[in-house]
Formats: C-alpha cells, sequence, structure tokens
C-alpha cells in the first residue's frame, strides 16, 4: 500500500509499504477513505524529529471502511463506516472507565512515562503506524472505532478522529459560564473549531486572536470577535477593553509550541534540530524550547477568578510559569490531551443534526490526493493558498 512516511525535517514521502494485517484478536484493518494533516503532524515535521525514526507512517486523524476484524472485535464488522480516535484506548481499565481514555491503562507507553499511545505520534506515543495511508491496522479496536451511518460526506465525520473533541474538551475544560466571555488563542483548526462549540454551547462572546489574515476573516464568519495581534501593542488590554475591564472568564490555548514571534524559541528548536538524535530527545524533553508568550498572554487576558484550558500541545520541561500571577488571580488551569470517546455521546447529536451547527462540512479548505502529501505538507507549515485544514483522500 502507499502511506506517508517521515525521513527528516521537513520531508514527508508517499512510499510503498507493507500492507497491514491484524496481529492481535482486538485489531482491525480498515481501508482509510479520508485522513487529516493535523497541526500537530507539524511538530512532527518540524520540531519533534528526534522521537521519529525513518520511515515512521504519519497520520493520526482517519476514517474508512472495515476490511476485517480480530475474533474478539464483535461491536464492528467488515463494511462499516468507522472514524478512529487518535488516541488508542481499551475502554475497560481504571483511567478508561473515569473517562480518561487519553491515559489508558492498557496502552500507555510506561517506558517513556506518557499517557495512552497514539496513531503516528513518536517513540514517545508508542510509534504506532500512523492512518495517512490506503489502509490502517486499528489496535484496541473492540472499543476505540466509532460506527457512523452510511450517506454524508466523509467531513460530516472525520472530525471525530480529533477536532471536535479536542475542541469540545478544551471549551469543556475552559468552564465557560453561560452567556460568558471566551478568548481562543491561536486560529487554526482546533482554534475554529473551539469557537464554533463555545458559540453552539451558549458563550456570549467568543474572541479570536490571530496574526494570519485568512484565520482571522474565517473566525469572523462564524461569529467570532477576531483580534489581529498586529494591530495591538498590548493584547490583554485590547481584550480587557471588550469585557468592561475584567478580561475573559475563559481563556483557550490553542497555539502550544507553534507560537509565533518569538525569535528564542524558535532559535532554541531549530537548533535542537542539529544535534545528533539520541542528544536532541534528551535536550527536547529536559529544555524549556517552547514559545510561551502565547500562555503569558492567556494568563494576563483571563479575569481573576477565570479558566485558562490548554489544548496545545508545549514540549519543554523547564520553562518559567508566572506562579506569582496564576495564584494571585486565582486561575485555575486545565489541559491534557483529548479523551475522544469520552465527550462521544455528547458530540454525536451534533454532527447528525439538520443544519451542520458546527459548520464541519467545508471545514476543510483543501482535499487533496494521499500522493500530493508532500506538497500538503509545505503549504500548511508555510501558511501557502489559504491552507487551513487539508483532508487527504486514498485512490479508491
Amino acid at each position: 500500500m502507499k502511506a506517508v512516511t517521515w525521513h527528516g525535517k521537513r520531508d514527508v514521502r508517499v512510499e510503498e509499504v507493507p500492507d497491514p494485517k491484524i496481529e492481535e484478536s482486538t485489531d482491525a484493518v480498515i481501508r482509510v477513505t479520508s485522513t487529516g494533516i493535523c497541526g500537530s503532524d507539524l511538530h512532527l515535521y518540524e520540531v519533534l524529529g528526534a522521537f521519529m525514526t525513518e520511515g515512521d507512517i504519519l497520520g493520526h486523524e482517519p476514517m474508512g471502511i472495515v476490511e476485517e476484524v480480530g475474533d474478539a472485535v464483535t461491536g464492528i464488522k467488515p463494511g462499516d463506516r468507522v472514524v478512529i480516535p487518535f488516541n488508542i484506548s481499551c475502554g475497560h481499565c481504571w483511567m478508561c472507565e473515569r473517562g480518561l481514555q487519553s491515559q489508558c491503562e492498557t496502552t500507555q507507553v510506561k517506558e517513556q512515562g506518557k499517557g495512552a499511545a497514539l496513531l503516528g505520534y513518536t517513540k514517545l506515543y508508542g510509534q504506532v503506524p500512523g492512518g495517512q495511508a490506503e489502509y490502517l491496522r486499528v489496535p484496541q479496536a473492540q472499543y476505540g472505532p466509532i460506527k457512523v451511518p452510511d450517506g454524508p460526506p466523509d467531513e460530516r465525520f472525520v472530525y471525530l478522529s480529533d477536532v471536535v473533541p479536542t475542541a469540545w474538551q478544551a471549551v469543556e475544560y475552559a468552564n465557560v459560564p453561560r452567556d460568558g466571555t471566551v478568548v481562543v488563542f491561536g486560529l487554526g483548526p482546533i482554534g475554529q473549531m473551539s469557537c464554533r462549540v463555545a458559540r453552539h454551547r451558549g458563550a456570549g462572546q467568543v474572541i479570536g486572536v490571530d496574526l494570519v489574515p485568512e484565520r482571522l476573516a474565517r473566525a469572523r464568519e462564524h461569529g467570532a470577535t477576531a483580534l489581529d495581534t498586529r494591530d495591538h501593542k498590548d493584547i490583554g488590554d485590547a481584550i480587557r477593553q471588550l469585557t468592561n475591564g475584567r478580561g475573559a472568564d475563559s481563556v483557550i490555548d490553542a497555539v502550544g509550541m507553534e507560537a509565533h514571534g518569538a525569535p528564542v524559541g524558535k532559535l532554541a528548536q531549530n537548533l535542537v534540530n542539529l544535534l545528533p538524535q539520541a542528544i536532541g530527545a534528551k535536550v527536547t524533553e529536559k529544555a524549556g524550547i517552547d514559545r510561551l508568550s502565547v500562555l503569558y498572554a492567556a494568563i494576563d487576558s483571563v479575569r481573576r477568578g477565570g479558566t485558562i484550558s490548554l489544548s496545545g500541545v508545549y514540549g519543554g520541561m523547564v520553562d518559567p510559569m508566572p506562579m506569582m500571577e496564576l495564584f494571585d488571580k486565582q486561575i485555575q488551569l486545565r489541559m491534557g490531551q483529548a479523551n475522544v470517546r469520552h465527550w462521544l455521546d455528547d458530540i454525536m447529536p451534533v454532527l447528525t443534526a439538520d443544519g451542520d451547527p458546527l459548520g464541519v462540512e467545508g471545514f476543510a479548505t483543501h482535499k487533496l490526493p494521499l500522493a500530493e502529501a508532500p506538497r500538503a505538507y509545505e503549504i500548511f507549515q508555510k501558511k501557502l493558498d489559504g491552507a487551513q485544514k487539508i483532508l487527504l483522500q486514498p485512490a479508491k
């Protein structure tokens, strides 16, 4: 089969690799019909190469048709249409029973000190072959796959793999009051969807912050007040002017280590990529190489007693946190990988409702053949051609 494979910084290729097969009784194999490129994939493309091995298959946002199932898989069968969550969880361990599927004890990558294994995402998370491919082996298929109805286009459901549950959890963790104000820093796919989910769930004012004109325009089209950071000397002051001088009730950081405008952090990330892989991995784990300007802005922008929700991924360990300000403002802080299956009962009725309330159909700005994955990564990373969300579609 053909698959998107990693070969180094900004070097992904579409290559022939062996077809996946059933390896455990709890496995399934699906034929992939759509698979997304995520902002987190850009971390592999750019920053986290020290944790990759040449030839790793990328991708963690797939859906498709079941081809084969293991003996222990009874909930799905060949021919079923399914979406595959990016985190691999068993459904029956202590963590899964408490709605923390991203911490599944059956698939935890304990040798790396990490939570549940993820599809297509580095040695840190199990080095499981990903879903940017024609076929995918799905571990823990007795629980993970989400069966969806035939009929609607893939785009109605494919974002169940990551984007919609991540945004839903970000809004939930932000504890947005009914008719309250939420600020979303970063208007990439997760930030855009967070704005839409917040409005759908009753936020009175949604403020989106970014510096990419196309992203700002898109947020405005869906009802957000969009602030361009280049137009404001102090973004916290601009937000306070919109919130009676207090700041926002809730702030979502949907940026993480992809933040712009912090040259010291960018330099550190580039230097790490020049180190031998084993050394670079240790530096990334132990050193503060993130650009924290957005997190500091979130802390500045939230009102006293408010809540910050982190959905953006941070990679360092010793970046200084402004603990005095967090304590003095009595800020609540929540974060973590999305527990995809936990939110399914809340999200599925929204996706199947008339009128497409979250605007998932048309959410992708680009739909490209799998063979064009190298170009897709380039335009997404460089923000060319208006690329804001890309779906790859293997040939049928």
